[in-house]
């Protein structure tokens, strides 16, 4: 509202009439400028909301794909198969002995062989380099901790697609370190329509937000979940966050190179048949991709 109209009100302007009367007249000019002060202080709380609203997290974009609307659900019946599973050498996990000791093992051969598999693997998937280390160095993790797990990186890399674009959704960059160049944070769950509600479980620590619960990271884990598996480390970071998504996939010895362990872990993930096939068709496509690389 314009404050000059306001102050220019004719019902404000003196006339030369019987001082009598002014009293009459001034009322309703001071009732005006009291609905000036009260319209001013109003907008000034407002915008005290309003920024208060703008600073909080909001609704990001990077959730608005999860489950990922970009890649078609595979046609698989839950619990009929297990995508292709092939490890970080590129030879069917169900053939290989476990490694217990992965690190030797990714510097033999005259330098990084988990580096030197990963540029070669991203050439034929598309995924980049560093977001496969992660994926690659969960894999071995685990086959040297819980080998009867059988995790393959494939399937780590068909969650962190789904879920961010493997640490890029919403124009993050995946930077050396394994952080997203922006955090990635998903919407709050507050009970809105589709939403689960969750409430705060970590005072805002990883999430932003002191009031519900968001899912955080390139795996998207929610907090109170993360406190279980995330060994005290970033949930933004890409080698964490994969290595929790395989300690999660592998609780309570689970096969995950198994028909019914694959799918029993992914719908624990997230318990979306859709979401799953999902899963299982990029993991079994990135597989096989892979099958081409052999890295000694």
């Amino acid at each position: 509202m314009d404050t000059e109209q306001i102050e220019h009100d004719p019902a404000d302007v003196s006339t030369g009439d019987d001082p009598a009367a002014r009293p009459a007249r001034a009322a309703p000019a001071m009732l005006g400028r009291l609905a000036v002060v009260v319209l001013v202080l109003a907008a000034a709380v407002g915008g005290i909301w309003t920024t208060s609203a703008v600073t909080r997290p909001g609704r990001t974009e990077t959730t608005t794909e999860i489950p990922d609307l970009a890649n078609a659900a595979a046609q698989v019946e839950p619990g009929s198969a297990a995508p292709v599973s092939v490890t970080v050498e590129g030879t069917p996990a169900a053939q290989t002995q476990p490694q217990q000791q992965p690190q030797q093992q990714q510097q033999s051969g005259g330098g990084d062989l988990l580096s030197r598999w990963a540029a070669q693997v991203a050439d034929v998937t598309g995924i980049p380099a560093r977001a496969l280390v992660a994926y690659g160095n969960a894999e071995l993790e685990m086959r040297a901790t819980q080998p009867k797990c059988r995790l393959s990186w494939a399937t780590l890399a068909g969650i962190g697609r789904v879920e961010s674009n493997h640490g890029q959704y919403g124009g993050a960059v995946l930077q050396a370190n394994g952080l997203p160049s922006k955090a990635i944070v998903g919407v709050p769950l507050d009970g809105s329509p589709g939403i689960k509600a969750i409430g705060d479980s970590d005072g805002g620590r990883f999430d932003g937000d002191p009031v519900y619960d968001r899912a955080v990271g390139p795996m998207q884990f929610l907090p109170s979940t993360w406190a279980r598996y995330g060994g005290g480390y970033n949930p933004q970071q890409i080698d964490a966050a994969a290595l929790a998504a395989a300690k999660y996939l592998c609780v309570g010895s689970r096969d995950m190179a198994s028909a019914n362990g694959w799918w029993s872990g992914i719908l624990s993930y997230n318990n979306s048949v859709d979401y799953a096939q999902k899963v299982f068709g990029l993991a079994d496509a990135y597989a096989k991709a892979a099958q081409v690389v052999k890295v000694s």
